[in-house]
């Protein structure tokens, strides 16, 4: 059996990133609980610390029910080192990367990717630069979320 799975981001603040992330992957804040008309409610209800009672939206869903659930974890500490994992944003071949990324010249990839990257820059990210050799077929970018955890666009 598959198991079902959701994705737990450690932040500082929960509500920036899921403004940046819901609009940078198409995901909308997650609705409430039914019998509940805020996320307010429904933590006071759980028993919640008063303290964490008042954390805002801090979930976003894929509006199509397919991808996974993201769960932004208000945390005291900040991040300190580099991601051992990350986020890839598939830009360039309009699909599925893998299955279409030789079928689309490579300065198209390069403008789709370019152009997702200002979209990004203009909700909060930072660009860190090509991850591309000369003269390679590949065409990517780094990347860092608003409160700088590595991603790349290709």
């Amino acid at each position: 059996m598959t198991a079902n799975f959701q994705l737990v981001i450690d932040c500082r603040d929960a509500v920036v990133l899921t403004s940046f992330w819901g609009a940078a992957l198409g995901y909308v804040a997650e609705s409430p609980p039914a019998g509940f008309d805020s996320w307010r409610d429904w933590r006071r209800d759980a028993g919640f610390p008063e303290e964490l009672v008042d954390a805002g939206v801090d979930s976003i869903v894929d509006p199509h029910g397919v991808r996974p659930r993201i769960w932004f974890r208000t945390t005291p500490e900040s991040k300190k080192i580099k991601n051992r994992w990350h986020i890839d944003i598939h830009a360039s071949t309009g699909g599925a990367y893998l299955t279409n990324v030789r079928n689309v010249p490579l300065e198209v990839r390069r403008q789709r990717v370019d152009a997702e990257s200002a979209r990004l820059v203009s909700l909060g990210a930072t660009n860190t630069g090509p991850l591309t050799d000369e003269g390679s077929s590949h065409y990517a970018v780094g990347m860092l979320d608003p409160e700088g955890n590595e991603f790349d666009i290709n």
